[in-house]
């Protein structure tokens, strides 16, 4: 009876009522309906659940990244990205790819990366011969491979509900990112290569000094952020802070592109994106609650090791499970309502919750660009004024680039974990 629960989500969630408001309503139905306990314990896990000082970095992470749109912090690291390798035909689109990948440095969210690099690349690629679907398609593909380059508000939410570390789960994503990003360019050069598209300006050291010079400010937000991470100065919740600060003095006072009154709509947009992620962190809190208590999470694992114990066949099938979650459900929902159930396999399979934590966040990363959901697809295509199936069909093969990234990185977890051997962090 117990699994109706997740059924009444998705129906709930199917008729356009917020997932947080979805996920406290089917567990008050089944309080009531089983008599499993009053429904004081739903405002007492509300409370609970989003009084966590890790989560206090999603708010901080956020309005990071809506200073870095509007403060000129992201046109500065594309100019840097197009010092690097725009002089490569089709250089643009891994122009874009790279800059994605520094913007990740700070942002944490892969629908801010492609709104603030895809404002700024999306006409640049159309007025240099890119058809603009493809533009979109490569910020599209390039931001969700991005969220796994720290800082990473699904990592937050991952490592929280699994009780890890949010420094090393978030060391363990570098090169997973850089690797997808990687393959992503090598994919852009070929499409270069195949329809001619341009070639930038030729490659100038002095350019590279010049962007280097004009971006080290943009350029000191990570630093500050590794940096207090790295040496133990800082928590992740505490760097946050400090790079929404960073952020806040760039753009304002050094950069001096973001007026006072624009601050205003930067902090409102910011609360609005908080308070949606965070109602779902507290109503998760309720649900997790309910499937403790009615020990899901061991008859889950049970039913699947009396199905087959081979390691790899159950990975195969958490990575169908998380992509298809990924395709209904935010990617903070999907964590919520599934990493408490399936940690207990994990643990009894004896698989790295950090490797595992990997495995999650780049199999969301690919349900961000799979319809009927798809986030970050969604808002690439807003900022190019085109259908999302047209962008979709366009960046179908990085999304596959995608996906043969997650197999890799699920069958081969010393991509993730080595860093970790080399640096040791708690």
């Amino acid at each position: 009876m117990e699994w109706l629960i997740l059924v009444i989500i998705l129906g709930l969630t199917a008729l356009n009522v917020p997932i947080g408001y979805a996920l406290v309503l089917s567990t008050a139905v089944f309080l009531v309906a089983k008599g499993a306990a009053p429904l004081a314990v739903i405002p007492l896990n509300l409370f609970a659940g989003s009084s966590s000082f890790p989560l206090l970095a999603i708010p901080l992470f956020i309005l990071a990244g809506g200073l870095m749109e509007t403060g000129g912090i992201s046109l500065r690291l594309v100019n840097l990205a197009s010092s690097l390798v725009g002089h490569v035909r089709g250089g643009l689109a891994m122009v874009t790819i790279l800059a994605t990948m520094i913007q990740s440095e700070i942002s944490g969210s892969s629908v801010a990366d492609a709104a603030a690099i895809g404002k700024v690349v999306i006409p640049a690629m159309e007025r240099r011969g890119y058809p603009r679907a493809f533009s979109a398609a490569v910020v599209s593909n390039a931001a969700s491979a991005a969220i796994l380059i720290p800082p990473s508000i699904p990592m937050i939410i991952y490592a929280w509900m699994a009780e890890t570390s949010v420094a090393r789960l978030f060391l363990a994503g570098f090169a997973p990112g850089f690797l997808a990003g990687g393959c992503m360019m090598l994919l852009s050069y070929y499409y270069a290569r195949k329809y001619n598209f341009p070639v930038e300006d030729a490659f100038s050291l002095r350019r590279v000094g010049t962007a280097t010079v004009e971006s080290s400010w943009a350029l000191l937000i990570p630093v500050v952020i590794w940096g207090g991470i790295l040496f133990g100065i800082a928590t992740a919740t505490e760097v946050a802070a400090l790079a929404a600060v960073a952020a806040f003095i760039i753009g304002v006072f050094i950069y001096r592109e973001v007026p006072w009154p624009h601050l205003v709509r930067v902090a409102k947009d910011s609360s609005l994106q908080t308070a949606a992620v965070m109602m779902i962190v507290a109503a998760s809190a309720v649900l997790g609650w309910y499937l403790t208590n009615e020990r899901i999470p061991q008859q889950f694992a049970q039913a699947i090791l009396e199905t087959t114990s081979n390691k790899y066949l159950i990975l195969l099938f958490l990575n169908l499970f998380f992509f298809l979650a990924g395709m209904f459900l935010h990617s903070a929902a999907a964590i919520i309502l599934i990493v408490p159930i399936v940690m207990p396999l994990i643990r009894k399979l004896g698989i790295d919750p950090i490797h595992f934590g990997i495995i999650v966040t780049i199999n969301l990363g690919v349900g961000q660009q799979t319809p009927p959901v798809a986030t970050v697809l969604l808002t690439t295509s807003a900022i190019a004024g085109l259908p999302f199936w047209e962008v979709f069909k366009r960046g179908f093969v990085y999304t596959l680039v995608l996906v043969f990234v997650t197999l890799l990185v699920t069958y081969v977890p010393w991509i993730s974990l080595f860093i970790l051997d080399i640096i040791k962090i708690s």
